[in-house]
């Protein structure tokens, strides 16, 4: 099977190609450093020709509200169009777990519009769902600082290990298109200040943490609940505290 990974040089997009090579795919890597470009266009007739099922994991380099935006509706856009006109028959995109209720945040706003464009294309398609990386604990916490404290929302998070995310985003390549959505979250859930306290002390990062009812999490409010799977969640096996440990 021939598949293209739209942004197949970064964190999950290498591990997707890789995964799929590992299993006999035919993966290729699709990024403006490898000539495509799905803002502008360029590459992408080229580089489906003869594909079986896109993949794009690919993310805004600006969260700004209206660039993230701008980013999202103009590369999904392109993406869609390309890959119609090459016959290619299965669309694979990586979001995030509670986008729909996370819409006070410009970035959450852009998933869902990107999510909007691919379930209105025609074009059979899955969408995956990943809770927060493990590696993104001190990004998150860099976002909510103020000083030297990081305030937090009051609400639980399930994260996953970004080789399980890759893991679910080539299983669901190689698979039938579900038109929908599936789930991916890690083992155990944590208050958002527990997973932010864990990640940042393995680090050394002597940062206050505390718990704040007003605080946001990327400008949209939570509930207890907002950032948590539902029940037919794919659930990976790598612990938080073991991968810290891994990581030391």
């Amino acid at each position: 099977m021939k598949i293209v990974v739209i942004g197949g040089t970064g964190l999950i997009g290498s591990k997707v190609v890789a995964g799929l090579r590992e299993h006999g795919h035919e993966a290729v890597a699709a990024a403006p450093s490898t000539g495509v470009n799905t803002l502008t266009g360029e590459g992408l007739a080229g580089v489906l020709e003869g594909v079986s099922t896109v993949v794009d994991v690919s993310n805004s380099p600006s969260f700004e509200d209206q660039a993230v935006m701008d980013f999202f509706r103009t590369s999904t856009a392109n993406l869609l169009k390309a890959e119609a006109e090459a016959g290619v028959a299965h669309h694979v995109a990586l979001s995030v777990v509670g986008t729909d209720r996370l819409q006070g945040s410009g970035y959450f706003r852009a998933k869902q519009a990107q999510e909007e464009l691919i379930e209105a294309s025609g074009l059979p398609y899955s969408i995956v769902h990943a809770t927060q990386f493990f590696e993104f604990a001190k990004g998150l916490a860099d976002g909510v600082t103020e000083g030297d404290t990081v305030r937090l929302p009051d609400a639980r998070i399930q994260p996953v290990v970004s080789d399980d995310v890759a893991a679910a985003v080539a299983r669901t390549a190689v698979g039938a298109p579900v038109d929908g959505v599936v789930e991916v979250a890690g083992p155990e859930a944590f208050s958002l200040e527990e997973f932010i306290r864990m990640g940042l002390s393995a680090q050394g990062d002597p940062r206050k943490i505390v718990t704040d009812p007003a605080a946001t999490y990327w400008g949209a409010e939570l509930q207890d609940d907002t950032l948590l799977p539902g029940p037919d969640a794919h659930i990976a096996e790598v612990r938080f505290a073991d991968w810290l440990a891994r990581q030391r």
